[in-house]
């Protein structure tokens, strides 16, 4: 893999960060951190720009942003084979999110426009247009693990509203998004979107500096902070913080496809998903069936540089990542549980920083892997003596992001009523048909995006009433 170094609008001499290929130890690229002075310039540009960018109105806006689709459908490969270096995605995965956020750009604009267009409310008296206004200057920062998906899902709709956008991809993972933003500033005008670049000294700086609006996606503890720092200026914020996804299968569920979903939900992206089933609870009666069945699963993938064309399941991101998901395993097993597949020693046999699909029963709520979020390849089991156990055991946690179930329609139906998520699937992935929001219940989501509703979070209502 050839080497990128990436442009950066940093004036200040700081050290480059250096992005090794988390499967080789390679280096994947440099890049030049943004200094915090120059942090607070790319603001004062954003915020002198961002009135000429909102006087455009959201059609002309969307058009705009458009004429960057076809970049970025030509850079597809490139910014793929680059997440895939930085991060360690299998490379056609990587490929695929790149294609996947260009080919789908222009519906989610045309998307975000109708949502934002005036909507009217009448009664008998009194005829109200609702308008949906910009906030100004949106930070957005972004998590490591979707690195091209996530900036288009953050910053696309923030600038259809009229915001102009100052952009932080996470230091994991900064070169394709860079590339990404590079080929939307192209065609905007200046100072409507910018870059910086940097690990948590510059996202606070970014956070507490004068922006009116913070899209965030990473973790809990992270998300405490940026709301603390937001505090004072009292900042729009739209904060998505993971999760620890539950999975029942009831005992009428088809095994065959619970186990498949639960090995491919378990493991894609080695778990590195905010959506990843992390917690199984399997009725008694077919708890074997679908254990043997998952292990199955795990021990039939093929492990190694994402790079691969073979590869299905790649390395951590990073030795810190893989690190967090073997303290839980080796306390999971220190604790009794039982190691069926995969790092069963729990010593991180795996070399550098993989880690092998891991299959875990005789699990508790007791045990840290089934509390804290693990972000790693590990299917962890646990048996249930009925339904009402099942939810009670899934809603046990402080996080509430998706869910499934699987058994019969209508019997899966009633226990998917019964969970604290904010989005449950029902013998499928929890994600939802065209125009739903991606929203996370209790701590996993502070407002929420995608769909007319989530579109909607990018701006200020404004209700303008008369008398009919």
């Amino acid at each position: 893999m050839s080497t990128h170094t990436a442009p950066s609008s940093s004036v200040a001499v700081l050290p480059s960060i250096i992005i090794r290929n988390p499967a080789t130890g390679e280096v994947a690229g440099t890049i030049a951190p943004t200094s915090l002075g120059e942090i607070e310039c790319a603001v004062a540009r954003a915020r002198a720009a961002q009135p000429a960018w909102v006087a455009l109105g959201v059609d002309a806006r969307a058009t705009v942003v458009k004429s960057a689709i076809d970049a970025l459908k030509s850079r597809a490969a490139e910014m793929g084979a680059l997440a895939c270096a930085e991060m360690g995605k299998p490379l056609s995965e990587a490929i695929g999110e790149a294609n996947y956020s260009a080919d789908g750009l222009a519906r989610e604009i045309d998307e975000i426009v109708e949502a934002l267009r005036p909507e009217v409310l009448e009664d008998e008296k009194t005829s109200t247009r609702l308008h949906f206004d910009a906030l100004g200057v949106a930070a957005v920062i972004t998590p490591w693990n979707f690195p091209i998906l996530m900036p288009a899902q953050s910053a696309v709709p923030a600038l259809i509203a009229g915001n102009t956008v100052v952009l932080k991809p996470s230091e994991v993972s900064p070169l394709c998004a860079d590339m990404w933003a590079q080929c939307l500033i192209n065609v905007l005008p200046a100072g409507v979107l910018q870059i910086v670049h940097g690990d948590g000294t510059q996202g606070s700086a970014l956070v507490r500096s004068a922006v009116d609006l913070i899209i965030f996606t990473g973790s809990r503890a992270t998300g405490a902070l940026i709301m603390r720092d937001a505090a004072a200026g009292l900042k729009r914020l739209i904060l998505e913080l993971g999760g620890k996804d539950p999975l029942i299968v009831l005992e009428d569920a088809d095994i065959t496809a619970a186990a498949a979903f639960a090995v491919r939900n378990s493991f894609r992206n080695s778990g590195q998903v905010c959506v990843s089933t992390e917690r199984i609870y399997v009725a008694d009666k077919v708890a074997d069936a679908f254990t043997a069945a998952v292990v199955d699963g795990a021990r039939a993938l093929k492990q190694g540089d994402g790079a691969l064309a073979t590869t299905e399941i790649g390395p951590m991101a990073s030795a810190r990542q893989k690190k967090i998901v073997m303290d839980q395993l080796r306390g999971a097993i220190a604790d009794g549980a039982k190691c069926l597949f995969g790092e069963c020693d729990g010593n991180a046999a795996s070399a550098g920083n993989f880690i092998r699909p891991t299959v875990l029963v005789g699990v508790t709520h007791a045990m840290s892997i089934m509390r804290d979020e693990t972000f790693g390849p590990v299917a962890s089991i646990m048996r249930v003596k009925s339904d009402d156990e099942a939810v009670a055991l899934a809603n046990d946690t402080p996080y509430g992001l998706g869910a499934a179930v699987f058994g019969s329609q209508d019997r899966a139906a009633r226990v998917a009523e019964q969970l604290t998520a904010g989005m449950v699937g029902i013998n499928r992935g929890c994600g939802g048909a065209t125009g739903s929001p991606w929203v996370g219940a209790r701590q996993s989501g502070h407002g929420f995006h995608s769909g007319k509703y989530g579109h909607r979070q990018f701006a200020q209502m404004r209700s303008v009433s008369r008398a009919r």
